[in-house]
């Protein structure tokens, strides 16, 4: 049986974190094991709390001495991910865990090593019109150089084959690990296949991380990267 490693890297989530982690739980894949990764970044709230209330059903809880950011949290989580299959869950309640069968296909088919869940295929974004424009300037950009025709790079869902992510060096800390990965995936001719998905978008008082110096981050990434 395959398995996948659901990484969760985890912030100041203390309200979300429980919910999610339930919907995780109660997602049923046909052949396909469950690993759930949980990777509390050091956060300064209730969410460790949470999770060891919830260490039922998560399979691994690695717990940073200091706040690193996103891209370290989930540099812990690939490491330690034993699955054959690697996909990165945010905290929040922004991305719908019933969409990984949808997500797995194209990986199980053989038919790409890489897939990206993507907000703007087919339909309308949700959310704020600045991270909208923000997200189709960042991706076009980002198409320039890897020449991957994508349509959202930004996004959260990223399904690996565990093979190919693992021998990716990554370095970037923060959310800088989206133009890095991709351009890292690029370098390495990896296929990458999008999938149209849902997005329930969450606002800054309701704890949403990213801002305009994570934008800045981006554009530097990808030029570095390139």
């Amino acid at each position: 049986m395959k398995k996948i490693s659901i990484i969760i890297p985890c912030y100041n989530e203390e309200k979300s974190i429980e919910d999610l982690l339930k919907k995780v739980n109660d997602v049923k894949l046909e052949n396909v094991e469950k690993e759930v990764i949980v990777i509390d970044d050091c956060s300064k709230d209730n969410s460790r709390a949470v999770l060891e209330k919830n260490k039922d059903i998560i399979q691994k809880i690695l717990f940073h001495k200091e706040n690193m950011g996103k891209g370290a949290a989930l540099r812990t989580g690939i490491q330690n991910a034993t699955g054959d299959y690697i996909i990165i869950q945010d905290a929040d309640l922004e991305y719908n865990p019933n969409e990984y069968e949808k997500l797995l296909k194209p990986l199980i088919n053989n038919e790409c090593d890489v897939v990206y869940g993507s907000r703007f295929k087919n339909k309308v974004y949700k959310g704020y019109l600045g991270n909208r424009l923000a997200n189709k300037f960042l991706t076009n950009i980002s198409n320039l150089f890897t020449h991957y025709k994508l349509t959202d790079m930004e996004t959260c869902y990223k399904v690996f084959k565990s093979k190919v992510i693992k021998n990716i060096d990554l370095q970037e800390n923060r959310f800088g690990f989206e133009p890095e990965v991709t351009s890292k995936l690029s370098k390495a001719k990896a296929k990458i296949v999008e999938v149209a998905i849902e997005y329930n978008p969450r606002t800054k008082e309701e704890g949403k991380k990213i801002g305009i110096k994570d934008g800045l981050r981006a554009i530097y990434c990808i030029l570095k990267y390139r």
